[in-house]
């Protein structure tokens, strides 16, 4: 299991620094023109690892440009952390290889699984929670925090079914994986509301049963509605529209509880125009600065 007193990479000690306890964006390609002429005031940008995992391009030549003006997180979508099969190690050599490239204050993941044997899925499935699952998870983070000399954030999932086998409460799923690996949680408050009304359960209470004292970053974004067979309310987390009011509400509520933290406002489709994305940016900094104790 990984522990801060391993030796690290060259140079990590500085990236193991926290994000800023403010909001953050995630950065588009079509934005970055406009980031680094006006060089608005937010606390940090996050990237998808799996976009930067080639040598060069100019993807690479504009997020360093912007890597030296702002703090970055690398969230990843595709180590399949959930998966039965072992992790995939040219992956993970080439998520290493970016970390030192960029030296990120953060990293994560998702509490999910994408591929099985050679096959790659387009999506992030969830998990049985059982005892099984449970170690296997475990000895995957402990993989990635040990191949990666630096402590990971794990997502909580959006989920749209539930497997009858399970044995744990996800929650408490979570809280165990934390527990023994030593991550902490990122902690998606719209997977939070997604997943609960699906599911029909009380999102409040999901919360309370979570580990928030191992929030090291905060996800907000915006959800698709549709209904499913029966009629009930379908959230599918689609990150294509705004906040929701009731996102908001929760995560003033977890702002309350917990202090300020790092918070990334997502969007991924129907990418509005930047000062769009800014204006949300400028609504989670006043809620970190109302908690904070600052005008």
């Amino acid at each position: 299991m990984f522990t801060t007193e391993d030796t690290p990479l060259p140079g990590t000690q500085a990236a193991l620094a926290e994000l800023p306890p403010r909001a953050g964006l995630g950065l588009k390609t079509g934005h970055f023109l406009e980031v680094l002429d006006t060089q608005p005031d937010i606390g940090f940008f996050e990237v998808h690892a799996e976009n930067y995992m080639v040598a060069g391009g100019p993807f690479h030549h504009f997020l360093g440009l912007i890597r030296q003006q702002y703090p970055l997180s690398l969230h990843g979508v595709g180590l399949s952390i959930g998966a039965e099969g072992p992790l995939d190690q040219q992956h993970l050599k080439r998520l290493a290889e970016l970390i030192r490239r960029y030296q990120p204050q953060s990293f994560s993941e998702h509490l999910a699984w994408s591929s099985h044997g050679p096959v790659f899925l387009n999506d992030l499935l969830p998990l049985a929670y059982d005892t099984p699952t449970l170690k296997r998870v475990c000895a995957h983070v402990d993989q990635v925090q040990n191949a990666l000399k630096r402590p990971m954030l794990l997502e909580n999932p959006a989920t749209y079914l539930a497997f009858q086998r399970s044995t744990i409460d996800e929650p408490e799923f979570i809280a165990e994986v934390i527990r023994r690996s030593g991550c902490g949680l990122l902690l998606d408050i719209n997977n939070v509301y997604v997943a609960c009304i699906n599911h029909q359960r009380d999102p409040q209470a999901y919360l309370d049963a979570l580990p928030l004292h191992a929030v090291g970053e905060i996800h907000l974004a915006g959800f698709a509605e549709d209904c499913d067979s029966l009629g009930d309310r379908l959230l599918i987390d689609d990150h294509g529209a705004p906040i929701d009011q009731a996102v908001w509400q929760l995560y003033q509520q977890v702002l309350e509880r917990i202090g300020p933290v790092a918070t990334l406002i997502e969007r991924d489709n129907n990418v509005p125009a930047f000062n769009v994305l800014l204006a949300e940016t400028q609504r989670a900094d006043a809620l970190l600065r109302q908690v904070g104790g600052q005008p």
